[in-house]
């Protein structure tokens, strides 16, 4: 969390933030986001419906009045120059996931999805992990997997980003 909080700051260069996007509420992800809101009490945090009513299961200490924007299928958030496109992904993986597209860089932030196990800093076959990855975290639920690739598939998608594993840039049709 604090490696994570001084990356922020520094990429904020002295700005405050005006969202959180919460892909998804599992610990791993988004275990700092009461701390995060302290340091910002200005800031909004933007989750799909399902994940704003789960958000206080989560943090009890913390007051969500005010401070959350609940979004849904298709809903779009502007930025000023960019876009984000929401697509709800329930359990690719938990039941309040979603996914983030901003189409002017075309990225795809994509919760769980395209993830894998393995260590970012060490020569491995991706595919190996991403399939051991898939296997153990999501594959149970392949007809939602299918739903979401199905939404996603007429986007034009420059790199993903998992919160799992390495930016993709590459053979994104594989």
């Amino acid at each position: 969390a604090d490696e994570w909080l001084d990356n922020l700051n520094t990429a904020l260069a002295g700005r405050k933030p005006d969202y959180l996007i919460v892909q998804h509420l599992e610990p791993d992800h988004a275990g700092t986001i009461a701390r995060v809101m302290a340091l910002y009490p200005e800031m909004q945090v933007v989750a799909s419906d399902k994940a704003v009513k789960m958000l206080p299961n989560f943090f009890y200490d913390t007051t969500f009045e005010g401070r959350t924007i609940g979004v849904k299928e298709g809903d779009t958030l502007s930025l000023g120059g960019r876009t984000l496109t929401f697509a709800m992904a329930p359990m690719v993986h938990w039941p309040e996931v979603m996914v983030t597209y901003e189409s002017s860089e075309k990225v795809l932030f994509a919760a769980d999805g395209f993830g894998k196990f393995g260590a970012m800093d060490a020569d491995e076959d991706w595919a190996c992990e991403a399939r051991r990855y898939y296997i153990g975290i999501v594959g149970k639920y392949g007809a939602q997997v299918q739903s979401l690739l199905k939404k996603t598939a007429n986007l034009d998608i420059k790199a993903i980003c998992p919160l799992h594993g390495p930016v993709l840039r590459e053979n994104l049709k594989y």
